[in-house]
């Protein structure tokens, strides 16, 4: 008897989604359309999202490797096979990354005078000006390690840059090995002067390593570089202990394990050795790269100042409702408005509406959530005005935000020492809820305005990050934004709110019965986009409504763990991703039908356990007409592209939609905005 084929699994496996994210950003890097600089970017912005992946993605799973676990929702392969799935993966990109740079981009930047050097390849008179660079510049800084009885291995850090260096005495036939660590605070790439040519810095100290080991031969140098796993969980400490705990996480991620080792394609077999057997690592977490290693210092050479070869700049366009005369209290009290970055301008919108709160003498006080800023924050230097103005102000300074650690530390204890109140989120939770409530002294009492975001309040993303965000003075949001300031500061539990849907006690729920609400109507809708898709639960959900016949258009920019298209599961479901110019940021939601009437949410958090369980999350209800239209325009042009998406298949694939020269997202955005403000201006 024929046996039945196995059934197809319901979920996607979250870490091939991942790598499929990375091989559409790289496909971005082959595309002729695309600028040469901005091309070069891609290159490095996919090295760091493979480094994402060793350093976050993987932990899970090689952790499960040797208990032999099985996940369900990661379909029904052993998590050792979908290891040497996603190497194998990891590999093709790795060499298809390679390839793109050496044969298409290279000579392509040659032909601008931007050469990327060997220390083989140079003149006399090149090698002469780097001889007296390494001396007087890198020489001094550097520290080679020896190992040997006395010396033991030395700790390799994440994401280093190193030299592995046999050595051996004179008349003596013992090698000994010896590391060397790449400066970090030195450029990785070292330009000519006069002309646009770099050396690699490895290349460089390789090329005088024997000056290190002076009355030594140095018989083999090669480079190297780490990936580390810096997941981590901080255990239940007192809130008043929250800092020092993550202080010690800090110190302890960079003691994680390695999760994979990046060497030149011919290193010599002795040397690769030694380094799996110090490190205590196997095969599969060795990578062979042809040609340079940590491909993402390219961002060098993509920042260069060569404007016809990056992206057209345009000016973030002002907003129509801050184009008229007025202050922001009266714009917003006229009615909600909204305003998408990067069309439109932050600076001009949500900076100064911070800005002018701290100077406002009848603002009393100023609540803000702060998850990642930008190293120059206009947003925390008008909360620190505000402050010094006598205003009560309150920030909620995230310090678990993911890479952001150091940074919002220093920056809490500035707010701190300037008098702001500084509470540094909730012990067990990350606050990712991205909220500004300042309250003002108006004739009828007091009076609440609110802004809240579906991305950061940091000017520099605010340029890259397409993010919506919504002012309002909704008396029932600013009271429930109130409540929920009170509970992310103090002991209050309130669980439920007017308007406001809040993670982790109700968003998940509330998203649910949304889709089972929709379903239970003949020509049920759902519109989502979202940066994720991996809650298993309102992945089922949305089964079963696309099984009672609910349409249901998901724009899902990066991980889905949705299969669409599947017969009797699925088949009333879409999956597009859109990867362009601009990191698609916004989460927006739509439910219903025209004659019936849409309801709109934006918020925070994308549909994963993570956002659903374990964050302070909020979404909102968009109400006002104006806005909601904002909206609907956003949804419909997302669904209309045909130059940016990619169409999720089945087998977890993606194919593009057509990359015809058809309707570019980003253009015509950029294209509306503009046409906007002109307008506006002409009224």
């Amino acid at each position: 008897m024929k046996e039945s084929p196995p059934a197809t699994p319901r979920f996607l496996v979250r870490e091939l989604s991942h790598v499929e994210f990375v091989r559409r950003v790289l496909a971005q890097a082959e595309r002729k359309r695309t600028p040469l600089l901005e091309r070069v970017r891609y290159i490095a912005i996919v090295s760091d999202l493979i480094d994402e992946l060793f350093q976050v993605r993987l932990t899970d799973l090689e952790d499960k490797v040797d208990a032999g676990f099985q996940d369900p929702e990661r379909g029904d392969k052993p998590a050792h096979e979908l290891l040497n799935q996603i190497r194998e993966v990891v590999i093709e990109l790795d060499t298809r990354q390679s390839r793109i740079f050496r044969t298409e981009l290279e000579p392509a930047l040659e032909g601008l005078d931007i050469r990327i050097r060997l220390w083989d390849d140079l003149d006399e008179s090149d090698r002469t000006y780097f001889h007296q660079v390494f001396h007087d510049q890198v020489f001094p800084v550097l520290t080679p390690l020896a190992v040997d009885p006395a010396h033991p291995f030395p700790y390799i850090s994440n994401l280093s840059m190193n030299l592995a260096v046999m050595v051996k005495e004179a008349g003596s036939g013992v090698e000994r090995f010896a590391r060397v660590k790449v400066p970090p605070i030195l450029p990785r790439f070292i330009e000519l002067p006069n002309r646009r040519g770099f050396l690699p810095l490895e290349q460089l100290i390789s090329a005088h390593i024997d000056e290190l080991f002076p009355g030594m031969q140095v018989s083999k140098c090669h480079p190297f570089r780490l990936t580390r796993n810096t997941d981590y969980e901080l255990a239940e400490f007192e809130a008043s202990d929250l800092m020092a705990a993550l202080k010690s996480e800090i110190g302890r991620r960079r003691q994680g394990q390695v999760m994979r080792l990046e060497v030149e394609r011919d290193i010599d077999p002795d040397v690769l050795d030694l380094l799996m057997r110090e490190l205590e690592i196997k095969d599969r977490h060795v990578y062979r790269i042809a040609g340079l290693l940590g491909l993402g210092s390219l961002t060098t050479l993509a920042d260069l100042d060569l404007p016809e070869h990056r992206w057209k700049v345009f000016p973030p366009a002002v907003p129509p409702r801050i184009t008229a005369q007025g202050s922001f209290f009266d714009l917003i009290s006229e009615g909600d408005f909204l305003v998408h970055h990067p069309y439109e301008s932050f600076a001009a919108s949500t900076a100064e509406f911070v800005h002018e709160a701290a100077h406002d003498p009848n603002v009393l006080g100023i609540k803000q959530t702060l998850y990642r800023t930008s190293s120059e924050s206009s947003i925390a230097r008008s909360l620190i005005t505000a402050a010094e103005l006598g205003k009560q102000v309150v920030a909620l300074v995230e310090l678990k935000a993911r890479f952001e650690e150091q940074r919002n530390i220093e920056r809490a204890l500035a707010l701190e020492e300037a008098g702001v109140h500084v509470v540094y989120g909730l012990v067990g939770l990350k606050t990712h809820a991205k909220l500004c409530l300042v309250v003002r002294q108006e004739k009828g009492g007091l009076a609440r305005y609110v802004h809240t975001s579906t991305g950061n309040y940091n000017e520099h993303t605010a340029r890259l990050y397409e993010d919506v965000g919504l002012f309002t003075k909704d008396p029932e949001i600013g009271a429930d934004v109130s409540d929920l300031f009170n509970h992310m500061t103090g002991y209050s539990r309130q669980k439920s709110y007017r308007k406001l849907v809040v993670a982790p006690t109700e968003l998940r729920d509330h998203f649910l019965e949304l889709i089972r609400r929709e379903a239970d109507h003949e020509d049920g809708h759902v519109v989502a986009k979202m940066n994720g898709l991996v809650d298993s639960r309102t992945i089922n959900a949305l089964y079963e409504a696309s099984n009672a016949g609910t349409r249901i258009d998901l724009i899902v920019r990066g991980v889905c763990c949705l299969r669409p298209g599947v017969p009797g599961l699925s088949e009333n479901i879409t999956v597009r991703s859109i990867v362009g110019r601009f990191l698609e940021h916004s989460r927006i939601f739509r439910v219903g039908r025209p004659e019936r009437g849409f309801k709109y949410f934006m918020g925070s958090a994308d549909l994963m356990p993570r956002n659903l369980d374990r964050r302070v999350e909020a979404l909102f209800p968009v109400e006002d007409p104006e806005a909601q239209r904002r909206l609907e325009e956003i949804l419909d042009l997302c669904r209309a592209d045909d130059h940016l998406s990619w169409v999720l298949q089945p087998d977890g694939t993606y194919e593009p939609r057509g990359m015809k020269r058809g309707l570019d997202l980003h253009e015509a955005l950029i294209e509306r905005a503009i046409q906007r403000s002109r307008n506006a201006r002409r009224r």
